[in-house]
C-alpha cells in the first residue's frame, strides 16, 4: 500500500514537526513582539510624548505602561544587550565593555566575538589548505531567553540583536553588533584620494593615495588574507575610475561590474570577489560614496560586508535565512555596527552623506522587519533598530550649545536630526499598533539613554599624576597606545576600555605587583580620589560614582571584570586614548570630534525606557535583567535558575 518514497516522505515530515522546522507555519497562538530602539533616551522620550511629537509612543503608554529601565554597569551597548538577552548580570554573561584586556600582554581585544583561522591545515608548497572550519567564538555566556523558548517548541525570530554573532542556532536569527566585516574588524572603511593626507592620525579606516592620469584612477580594494597561502598574503581586487569633471560624474569598473556615480551620491551594493585559489573564492559587498572630483578626487568605500547571499561567515541561522532576506529585499549591511561613525569622525564622510548612509541602514532594517512581521502568527519576534544610537552620538553637538563642536548655523539644518529620528521610530511603532491583534504582547525597550560628551577624561594621566601608574621614561611625560611607556614593575593600576580600571595584581597580570591583601585599600583609595577629581579648567566634578567590580558583579566570570568601573557625570566621558591604554600629557580636554553624545557614564544618569501594552507593575523598578524572565512568563515558563530578574508586567 505504501511505497518506499511515501514512507520516507512521511518520516521526513514527522522529523520536521518534532524538531521545530517549519516554524513559519505554526498555528496561531501566543505572540510577543519586542522592538529594541538602541539608546532611546528617557527624558527626551517623555518630553516628545508630552508635546504630541510621539503619538504612537504616547498611545502605547496609555494602553499599558511606560517606565524607566535601569541599564547595566557600565551602560555600554554590548554589556546592556547581553543582559537583555540572557537575564544575567555581566559577571554571569562575561561582557563588561566593548573591549577586554589580556592580563598577559595588557593589550585590548574586542569583547564580543572572535574569529580564528582553522587549527588544522595541510601544507603543499606555497599553499596551506584548511582541513577544518574557522573557529568562531561568541564571548557572551549564558542562555538567551529565545533559545529557552525555541527548545520548548515556540517559534522565534531574532533580528540584529547585539552580541549575537555567530547567531544562536534556533528559530530564525540575523546577527547584529559584534558581526565583523570581511577583514575581521568591526568596520574598516577605505578612502581613495590624491589629496595629501596624514595617515598617522587615521582611525577606523585605510587611506589609499592615488594618481590621476588622463582623468583615470587605478586603485585596489584590500581584502582579507588568503587563508590558502602560507604567511599573511593580502588579497587585492583592482578597479578603475573614469572621471568626467565637467558633469561631476565617474564610471567605476570593478571585475565584471560597471556603475556611474555623481558627486554626493551613494552607489548600490557592489559585489567584490576575492580569489583564494582556482575554484575557491569568497564574496563581500561594498557601497561607494563619491565625495569630490575636483580640486581633489575623494572616493569613500564602506567596510567590506559579508555578502548575505553568499556568506563567508555565519550571519544568520539557518544559513539560508540571510539569502532569503536578500533575495526578497536586496543586499543589506551585515556588519554589526553599520553606520560609519568613524568615517564621519575622520571627516571622510560629512554630515549629509552620513545621514544618507544612516537612512540606507534604517530602510534595510525596516525591510527585514517587514519580512518577519507580515508572517508573524505565533511565538516571539524581536527586531532591533540601531538608528537612535549613532545619530545621537554624531549629532548631539547640534542640540547642545555647550558642546565644543556646536555650530549655530549648522544647527539650523541638523538640530532636528535627533528628534526626527525619534519620530521615525514612532512611525515604526505606529505600523505595529495599527496591525496588532488584541492578544499580542508588545514590549518596547532601549538599553540606555544619552548625554552630552563635551570633555574627554584621560584616566591614565590621572593615574600617572597620582603615582598609581609609572612611566619608564618620565621625560616623555606621556605614554602612547597599548601602554608603550609604562613601567609595569612599578605600576599599581591602569585604565583600558571606556569605563574600566584594573589593578596590576600579582598572580593575575603578567607583571603584577599588587598583593591580594593590599587590593581593598587600594580600591578604596582610588575611589576616593576619582570621585573627588574636578576639571582643572572649570572646577566641575567629572566623576559621579565609581563602582567596585567585586560588588557590582557576581557569577563565574566576575573575575574577568574591571576592578573599578568609572561612572562619569553628564558632559564627561573616558577618552578614546584611555580606551586603548594611552596616557596623554593633559588630564582633560575638549571633545572636538563629531561623536558628541554618549552614554558611557554613571548608569544612574542614563536609564533606558520600557513600554508595553500591558500594565507595568507598580514599584518594580524594572531593569534590563527583568526582560528575559518577563518574556518567559508570558509563555508560562519559569526563568532559568541563574536569571535573577523578575516579571514586571501584570
Amino acid at each position: 500500500m505504501f511505497n518506499k518514497k511515501m514512507i520516507i516522505g512521511v518520516f521526513l515530515l514527522f522529523i520536521m514537526v518534532v524538531s521545530g522546522c517549519g516554524q513559519r507555519n505554526a498555528e496561531p497562538g501566543k505572540k510577543v513582539l519586542i522592538l529594541g530602539f538602541d539608546g532611546m533616551d528617557l527624558e527626551r522620550t517623555k518630553v516628545m510624548m508630552d508635546a504630541g511629537e510621539l503619538p504612537n509612543f504616547a498611545k502605547l503608554r496609555d494602553m499599558g505602561g511606560f517606565s524607566p529601565l535601569a541599564t547595566t554597569i557600565p551602560p555600554q551597548s554590548p554589556v546592556a544587550w547581553a543582559t537583555f538577552s540572557t537575564g544575567l548580570n555581566p559577571g554571569e554573561h562575561n561582557i563588561f565593555d566593548f573591549l577586554r584586556r589580556d592580563p598577559d600582554t595588557y593589550f585590548p581585544a574586542l569583547s564580543m566575538a572572535d574569529v580564528k583561522e582553522p587549527k588544522r591545515k595541510l601544507g603543499i608548497g606555497r599553499w596551506s589548505i584548511p582541513l577544518s572550519s574557522p573557529e568562531i567564538k561568541n564571548f557572551r555566556e549564558g542562555v538567551p531567553f529565545w533559545k529557552v523558548l525555541s527548545d520548548h517548541g515556540i517559534p522565534v525570530s531574532v533580528l540584529r540583536v547585539p552580541v549575537n554573532f555567530p547567531p544562536d542556532e534556533c528559530g530564525h536569527q540575523l546577527s547584529g553588533m559584534g558581526t565583523p566585516d570581511m577583514l575581521g574588524t568591526m568596520g574598516t572603511f577605505s578612502f581613495f584620494t590624491n589629496r595629501p593626507v596624514d595617515k598617522t592620525t587615521e582611525t577606523g579606516g585605510r587611506i589609499q593615495e592615488v594618481e590621476i592620469r588622463n582623468n583615470t584612477v587605478e586603485a585596489g580594494i584590500e581584502g582579507p588574507n588568503n587563508p590558502y597561502k602560507k604567511g599573511e598574503v593580502k588579497l587585492t581586487v583592482p578597479f578603475k575610475v573614469y572621471m568626467d569633471p565637467a558633469s561631476e560624474t565617474i564610471e567605476l569598473r570593478l571585475q565584471d561590474q560597471s556603475l556611474f556615480l555623481k558627486r554626493g551620491d551613494w552607489s548600490r551594493w557592489v559585489k567584490v570577489r576575492f580569489e583564494f585559489m582556482p575554484m575557491m573564492n569568497a564574496t563581500g559587498i561594498v557601497r561607494f560614496y563619491l565625495k569630490e572630483i575636483e580640486p581633489y578626487f575623494e572616493l569613500y568605500m564602506s567596510p567590506i560586508n559579508i555578502d548575505p547571499k553568499n556568506p563567508a561567515l555565519p550571519v544568520s541561522y539557518p544559513s539560508g535565512y540571510s539569502k532569503e532576506l536578500a533575495k526578497e529585499g536586496g543586499p543589506f549591511y551585515t556588519q554589526g555596527i553599520a553606520e560609519d561613525t568613524w568615517a564621519l569622525n575622520q571627516k571622510r564622510l560629512d554630515d549629509e552623506s552620513f545621514l544618507k548612509q544612516s537612512e540606507i541602514v534604517f530602510e534595510e532594517t525596516l525591510r527585514n522587519f517587514h519580512h518577519e512581521w507580515r508572517d508573524f502568527h505565533s511565538g516571539l519576534l524581536i527586531s532591533y533598530f540601531s538608528s537612535t544610537d549613532p545619530l545621537q552620538h554624531m549629532f548631539y553637538r547640534y542640540t547642545d550649545p555647550e558642546c565644543p563642536g556646536y555650530d549655530a548655523e549648522k544647527a539650523k539644518r541638523y538640530g532636528s536630526v535627533i528628534p526626527d529620528t525619534y519620530k521615525k521610530m514612532d512611525r515604526v511603532l505606529g505600523e505595529v499598533l495599527s496591525a496588532m491583534d488584541k492578544d499580542m504582547t508588545l514590549i518596547v525597550v532601549s538599553d540606555h539613554g544619552f548625554a552630552p560628551f563635551r570633555r574627554a577624561v584621560h584616566v591614565n594621566r590621572w593615574l600617572v599624576e597620582k603615582g598609581y601608574m609609572v612611566l619608564k621614561d618620565p621625560s616623555l611625560q606621556e605614554s602612547g597606545e597599548f601602554f608603550d611607556n609604562v613601567d609595569w614593575e612599578k605600576t599599581r593600576a591602569y585604565a583600558i576600555g571606556l569605563n574600566g580600571i584594573y589593578l596590576n595584581m600579582a598572580g593575575r597580570e603578567k607583571n603584577g605587583i599588587v598583593q591580594q591583601e593590599e587590593a581593598d585599600a587600594l580600591k578604596a583609595e582610588l575611589i576616593r580620589g576619582l570621585e573627588a577629581v574636578v576639571d582643572p579648567d572649570n572646577g566641575k566634578k567629572m566623576v559621579n560614582k565609581v563602582y567596585r567590580g567585586d560588588q557590582a558583579y557576581s557569577g563565574q566570570y566576575a573575575g574577568n571584570a574591571p576592578d573599578l568601573v568609572v561612572g562619569y557625570t553628564r558632559g564627561y566621558r573616558g577618552s578614546w586614548q584611555t580606551a586603548l591604554g594611552a596616557a596623554p600629557k593633559v588630564l582633560v580636554e575638549d571633545n572636538l570630534k563629531a561623536w558628541s553624545g554618549d552614554h558611557c557614564i554613571d548608569p544612574a544618569l542614563v536609564p533606558g525606557i520600557l513600554l508595553s501594552n500591558k500594565k507595568i507593575m507598580n514599584k518594580t523598578n524594572p531593569s534590563l535583567m527583568d526582560i528575559a524572565p518577563t518574556v518567559l512568563n508570558e509563555f508560562h515558563m519559569a526563568p532559568l535558575p541563574a536569571m535573577t530578574g523578575k516579571d514586571v508586567l501584570e
